[in-house]
């Protein structure tokens, strides 16, 4: 039987990760034929110095490709100005079902005319370059991964494994993907719909100890009284005062930052449970389910259900 084939671009100065990351994901599905190209066959430096074997020269690419993934890294920059490797990066795509990028190798998509129209995502740092960049394609500066026709893109570098995984699911099923990420260790496989930051890494982490040691616990107390009063008085600050050095320090409002953590909790039980929406509202400290609907709707734009049946395991 002859295995789909998956080829992975890297160039010098790619970041290894973004290599490496993928290859294995797919190789450990043990139902692909994976390979990396590079601007030359043999050895390639990465980006932290890391040698990188490419198996074949990007213009060398012969026959039927099923996935063709183009590696991101500081050096994308420079490799898009380089009309020989655009030139063959064309050529290859046009022999594949699908195409997608990691990180920076979105610039390398665009510079080809390959993301006209499309839907994208890329490393949160260079998503407004991106946007002014490139004007005809459509920025999405929030998911993990995005799907647009045959054309999937995702953020920086880790994301590359979260894409070779939603990958390995649509072609070998959830449950191989699953078994794949319980190997590796990935402790919580991301949806293409969330974030690339969680509220706990995106907020600012306080300076004062008391905060940081209270943004902690927050995490870890979500269906508790969570009232400016009651953590006032465990940080030892008059309610005033907390709220402003809170708001100062974190970049959020108390209650904001509250709220995101409460319908990020909410988002993991709605695709990892079949608990009602009740439950999952009270697991997570809404209270109600018309509550856990308005923060949803204010957040992340959809409601509780709609947000389910896009995203649930269960379903």
């Amino acid at each position: 039987m002859v295995l789909p084939r998956v080829v992975i671009v890297g160039f010098p100065g790619a970041h290894s990760l973004d290599v490496s990351g993928p290859y294995e994901v797919f190789a450990a599905a043990d139902a692909y034929r994976v390979e990396v190209a590079a601007p030359c066959r043999g050895q390639f430096t990465a980006w932290s110095g890391l040698q990188l074997w490419a198996d074949v020269a990007l213009g060398d690419l012969r026959g039927r490709i099923d996935t063709l993934i183009v590696a991101g890294g500081d050096e994308t920059f420079a490799m898009t100005e380089d009309s020989g490797f655009i030139h063959d990066l064309q050529r290859a795509a046009r022999k594949s079902r699908r195409v997608g990028s990691i990180c920076t190798g979105a610039f390398a998509l665009a510079a080809a005319g390959l993301l006209e129209g499309h839907r994208v995502t890329t490393h949160w740092r260079h998503i407004d370059q991106l946007r002014s960049s490139y004007p005809s394609v459509v920025v999405e500066a929030d998911p993990i991964y995005v799907r647009s026709g045959n054309i999937y893109t995702s953020a920086g570098v880790t994301a590359g494994m979260d894409l070779a995984l939603a990958l390995v699911e649509e072609d070998c099923g959830h449950q191989v993907a699953m078994g794949i990420a319980r190997e590796f260790v990935l402790f919580v496989r991301r949806p293409g719909g969330q974030a690339q930051f969680s509220t706990a890494l995106a907020a600012q982490t306080a300076d004062r100890e008391p905060l940081r040691e209270l943004q902690a616990w927050i995490v870890d107390n979500l269906t508790s009284d969570l009232s400016v009063e009651i953590l006032s008085e465990r940080t030892h600050m008059s309610t005033r005062n907390f709220a402003r050095v809170f708001t100062r320090e974190v970049g959020q409002t108390p209650a904001r930052y509250i709220d995101n953590l409460r319908v990020e909790a909410a988002q993991r039980r709605l695709e990892e449970s079949t608990d009602s929406l009740d439950e999952i509202a009270n697991q997570c400290g809404f209270g109600s389910a018309n509550s856990m609907r308005r923060s949803f709707l204010r957040i992340r734009g959809v409601a509780p259900s709609a947000y389910r049946e896009r995203f649930s395991r269960h379903l």
